[in-house]
Parts: structure tokens; sequence; C-alpha cells
């Protein structure tokens, strides 16, 4: 199968829809109390070790900037302060920070908490706390101004809680206005050198940009949700890939969303997919060898990536009030992917007053 796709004149960060389009639109996040975020991990901190895990509340505030504000409360170094991943600044979110205290006591967070930050809950461990190491993030998301027919909202609503959305990384991963593909493409050309921090972000956003853009192939190809000849199947809550052609067994886990197809995150090392879904994904990437041939430059591992994101514990609820319909949803996604990537297939969503 042949992906057919033209060369772009630029790198866009527009994307196609599984089930036709948005229905409407509607406010997002138009105060803090309308995206809220907890962080799951998939362990309980032991209760001892030198590693002192703390779950805080955080209102409007930067992850990173929290972060320095526990080491300098703490007396430590910025780098004894680590976290499993970066929240969105505009909401409220609950998330681990983990700060490294070999031979101290714990320190004395009196005067730490604010209008804006809350230690809710603190206990050692022995091992700190990783980049990554997530089970999932439970959301709380409640859209305002919401127009769009009900009705056909509740069966799209229906449709994505069986069928999921496409895995597509949120547009956050590549910048404002898409401005972190740009640089990644000219750093990639040699045109610039950047700090090392600088550099991981814009190899990820080189990175994330191509398994969108061959993802967005498949969804309008009508083959994202279906297995292809030589695919890896990948579980949607882990980094775990089958590679053996699928038996009925698996055909059925397929079916119910237990596996999930898989699309490329470049680097270096062969494919291990081959036959119909190498050839397809080859005829897609094979128009920015620029990206591909830089990622494998960076050193970064060739991996997988599901092509299916099924919200869990997905509940809806309409708020009707005489400013308008709300919609208030819940779900719990695994880590790594985007609540926009859900939303996009409901509504054109704004943050501002159009």
């Amino acid at each position: 199968m042949d992906a057919d796709v033209p060369m772009p004149a630029d790198y866009s960060v527009d994307w196609f829809y599984a089930f036709g389009g948005p229905l409407g639109s509607c406010l997002f996040k138009s105060c803090h109390e309308d995206f809220l975020v907890d962080e799951l991990l998939p362990f309980e901190p032991e209760g001892e070790g030198e590693h002192l895990f703390l779950l805080i509340e955080k209102k409007g505030e930067n992850t990173n900037w929290v972060a320095g504000l526990l080491a300098r409360h703490a007396g430590v170094r910025r780098q004894s302060v680590s976290y499993a991943g970066r929240k969105d600044r505009h909401g409220i979110t609950r998330q681990w920070f983990c700060v490294s205290l070999p031979g101290m006591a714990d320190p004395d967070w009196s005067g730490l908490e604010s209008d804006t930050i809350r230690i809710i809950r603190q206990a050692r461990h022995r091992k700190k706390l990783k980049t990554g190491a997530l089970k999932a993030n439970d959301f709380c998301i409640t859209l305002r101004n919401v127009d769009a027919d009900p009705d056909l909202v509740n069966a799209r609503l229906e449709q994505i809680s069986r069928a999921g959305v496409p895995n597509y990384f949120g547009e956050q991963r590549f910048g404002h206005e898409g401005r972190n593909i740009d640089k990644a493409v000219d750093m990639l050309a040699g045109k610039f050198r950047v700090q090392r921090n600088k550099r991981s972000v814009y190899l990820s956003a080189a990175r994330s940009w191509l398994f969108n853009r061959v993802l967005s192939q498949k969804v309008t190809a009508g083959v994202w949700n279906q297995y292809l000849c030589g695919d890896a199947l990948g579980f949607p809550d882990s980094n775990s890939l089958i590679f053996a052609a699928p038996d009925e067994t698996m055909m059925t886990r397929l079916g119910n969303g237990e596996l999930s197809p898989t699309s490329p995150l470049l680097g270096r090392g062969a494919s291990k997919v081959t036959d119909q879904v190498l050839t397809f994904e080859q005829s897609v990437t094979a128009g920015y060898p620029q990206l591909c041939d830089g990622l494998e430059r960076a050193g970064l591992l060739q991996e997988r990536r599901v092509n299916c994101l099924i919200p869990q514990q997905f509940t809806w609820v309409w708020e009707r009030s005489p400013e308008g319909s709300s919609l208030v949803l819940r779900f719990r996604l695994p880590k790594g992917c985007f609540a926009t990537s859900v939303l996009r297939e409901l509504f054109d969503c704004y943050e501002q007053e159009p």
C-alpha cells in the first residue's frame, strides 16, 4: 500500500481527523478550575530512603519553576529535584516531585505553601523519581460556551469511548504556532547550534512531527486502527510490543482496544516492521530525509508508539445555565498521551473569546 504523500511546502501541524472533524466550538481553560489533572505513579513510595516524594497541587504555576522553588526551600541544588513529567501551567494539577536528601532530614516546608502551591502528601522512597515514571493521568475538563448540537456531540462521545482517537502528539509538543519543528529543521540543517536542553526539545518535536505525519496519513487512508501486514502491535498502557503475526486471540484484543497498531518514532537502527506497513511508512517519511537523517545522527533509537488512544473511565455531563452550555469530561490517559488529542475530535477549542 502506498500512502502517496506529496512533499509539502512547509512543516504544518495540521493532522487529519478520524471522524470527520470538529462538531462545533467551545471555550477551553477559561479559568484554572476548568482543567484539572491528577498524576498517578506506577508504585507507592516505600516510606524510607534518601528521596523525599512530594505530591503537590499547583495552580497556574510552571512545573520547572515549582521544582526550583523546592530546591531553594530545601537548600539543595536544582539537580536534586526531579519530577516524572511536566504539567500544563494553565490549570490545577496534582503531581509528584522528588527531592534527593542523602543523609539529610526532611526540610521544614512551613512557609512554602501559598494560594497556588499546596503539599498534599509526602513520603520517603529508596529510588529517585525519573522522567517518564508515570502510570497515567486523570483529567477533569470543563468546556464552556459549547456551540454544537448536543445529540451529535453525545454520539461522537460514544464513538470515541468505543473506538478511541488517533494518538497524536499534542500541539504543545511543537511550540507556539509550530515553531519548535521549524527550529528543529534549521538545527538539523546546521544553521545554528543550541544548548543541550533546547536540542532535546527540538529533537523531540521533529520525532513527534514525523510520527504524527505517518499516523495522519494512516487516518486518511482509513487504516490507523487496523492491522497492516508486518506491523507491531502495542499495549496502550505500556511500551511493550508484539512483533509476531497476530493470531485469533490477538485480533480479538485488537478489536476491543487491548492492543493497537503502531507507528514509528524514528531514530537509529533497522525497522523491525516489514511488508505492507513498512512500505506505507517509508512512502511517508521518504519526503523528509533531513529529519530522518538528523534523528539517526542524533543517536535516538528507533521505537514504536500505539496509533489508538482510548480514554478510560470516560464520562461526560452537560451543564446548562443562562450563560450557555458547558460539557464536563472525565477520563484517564496513559502517560505520554494528550488530552487535546481527544478534544480536537469534538470541537475547535479556543482559549480566549473570539
